[in-house]
């Protein structure tokens, strides 16, 4: 390793993101003055494949410029409704959909294909898979995006996944340790607290990490999340020694790269503020700095390591350590050499991540009953999709589940609101009441009980219903008997097709989830 400088070494200790679909002037000064050295892109920087290969192509060859190494250009692509790469790109099914499909090298060749989907456009680090256990379903930020409720499930498809990113070709970051799943508060919004003591957190949630680290994980995110029970310093995992050095590294003997989660998120810069984070985490053995959208906060952050180091707050030997290990994943996957895929690898991907979206789908309740074309006796209703937390991407406004199976059964549809009123559930039923066959997209009902009312309502006043859960499946707990209920995990034009090819009668479900109705 050449000599740095100090700022040089912190640049290389830091992920920045920026605004838009070009590098913008202040994202140009932050890599010439302050040497940062990798890029976390999300869904506002992607236009299409042709733009964003360029776009990677530029960040490229700006931060190699400027720092002699190369950028470690990240995203978050889980897939299901966590995806930022283009439409035009393939996105595979989430996390739960594909658990549920019951096969295991489903996952296996999720991340394969997202992994050679992102080199070709030149991302060489994906922020997944997910290892949280969804031992909570009352969790705001992780549910579908777990594989499931137990660890053998969750282990057996996060490690799944995670090989086929590494066989892929991009470095890919086990996360949230040491567990998001058992929460009921988003750390995007405020300071989540697990009060559990260590001997319980290894009954359960480390063993997904536990087994990943003896299976070769090369990089982990750490979680905003208070432990008070194992850090007595009342900060979150990113900020504890106690968890990041002692636990992982010490007693679970992780060697790998660790990784903070976002440092703007509320947990953080609300609680702490977003440079004293990043030196907190540093403290605590975290290697890279992931602050993904404010310029000025990566100033701050910059300037308040320095005066950290200048004044011995934190050891240089530590900043030393992290240089060290963020080098040695540079040289391993920061220079993407084999970037292309042609047209036919791309369709090959695709169709591949559609039979896995078709082996998702999940039967619940009654007898599913195929829908005829042209039939006068059946409706599609539901709302638009909405972003349910802080980790989606915005919902696309062009789509509609209603519009679209509608449009594929030449029948009619009719839009409602995400948690519609008493007031508005008595006007759609009196709308509807001569039509007897309903088909109702339910999304996240069981946090917009509007909907399970609705729904509920249609069936007790005569009408059959069917109900696609395009989101949490939980939501067909929640009906009453006699609804044919089918679980679909997202809200994506992947699983809507799936789902009207099923409700077509042109495939049977065959996903294996368990679900009570």
């Amino acid at each position: 390793m050449r000599q740095l400088t100090l700022r040089e070494k912190i640049g290389q200790l830091i992920v920045a993101g920026f605004p838009g679909p070009e590098i913008d002037e202040e994202t140009q000064r932050l890599l010439a003055e302050y040497k940062i050295g990798n890029i976390i892109l999300f869904a506002h920087n992607v236009v299409n494949r042709e733009q964003l290969k360029g776009l990677c192509a530029e960040l490229q060859r700006s931060i190699t410029g400027h720092t002699g190494y190369p950028a470690l250009i990240s995203i978050d692509q889980e897939g299901g409704r966590v995806t930022r790469l283009p439409k035009d790109a393939v996105n595979v099914p989430g996390a739960m959909a594909i658990a549920s499909t019951g096969r295991p090298e489903n996952a296996y060749a999720a991340g394969r294909i997202t992994a050679r989907e992102m080199r070709a456009l030149g991302i060489n680090f994906n922020l997944a898979p997910v290892l949280d256990i969804n031992n909570n379903k009352q969790n705001p930020v992780i549910n579908v995006r777990s594989y499931g409720d137990t660890a053998e499930v969750v282990t057996e498809y996060g490690l799944q996944m995670l090989r086929g990113l590494k066989d892929g070709g991009v470095l890919a970051a086990i996360k949230h340790f040491p567990g998001h799943g058992d929460t009921a508060v988003d750390s995007h919004l405020g300071l989540p607290s697990i009060d559990k003591s260590l001997e319980s957190l290894a009954e359960l949630e480390l063993k997904p990490f536990r087994a990943a680290i003896d299976g070769g994980a090369e990089c982990l995110t750490s979680a905003h999340i208070l432990f008070p029970s194992i850090e007595k310093d009342q900060v979150p995992a990113t900020m504890s020694k106690t968890i990041i050095t002692d636990l992982l590294k010490h007693q679970m003997g992780y060697d790998g790269l660790v990784i903070s989660d976002c440092l703007e998120m509320d947990a953080i810069q609300n609680y702490y503020g977003t440079a004293e984070g990043a030196v907190g985490a540093l403290k605590a053995g975290v290697h890279l700095l992931f602050i993904s959208h404010s310029a000025q906060l990566v100033k701050d952050a910059v300037r308040r390591i320095e005066h950290a180091v200048e004044t011995g707050e934190l050891s240089v030997d530590i900043l030393d350590e992290a240089v060290e290990k963020v080098l040695f994943y540079k040289a391993k996957y920061g220079v993407v050499k084999d970037g292309e895929l042609t047209e036919a690898d791309h369709e090959v991907n695709r169709r591949a991540a559609e039979a896995i979206s078709m082996e998702s789908i999940c039967h619940a309740g009654s007898t599913l009953v195929p829908v005829r074309k042209g039939a006068s006796d059946t409706i599609v209703i539901g709302s638009l999709p909405y972003r349910p937390d802080q980790a989606s991407s915005q919902a696309s406004a062009e789509l509609s589940f209603p519009a679209e199976a509608a449009a594929a059964w030449g029948i009619e549809h009719l839009l409602t609101d995400i948690n519609p009123d008493e007031a508005e559930q008595s006007r759609i039923a009196n709308e509807i009441r001569h039509v007897p066959n309903v088909i109702i997209g339910l999304y996240n009902g069981c946090d917009h009980r509007g909907q399970i009312g609705l729904a509920n309502r249609l069936v007790r006043t005569g009408h059959r219903v069917t109900a696609v859960a395009l989101g949490k499946p939980y939501d067909l707990e929640l009906l009453e008997a006699g609804v044919c209920g089918l679980a679909a995990f997202e809200y994506t034009r992947m699983s809507i097709r799936s789902v009207i090819r099923i409700l077509s009668g042109e495939a049977a479900p065959t996903g294996k989830i368990s679900l009570r109705n």
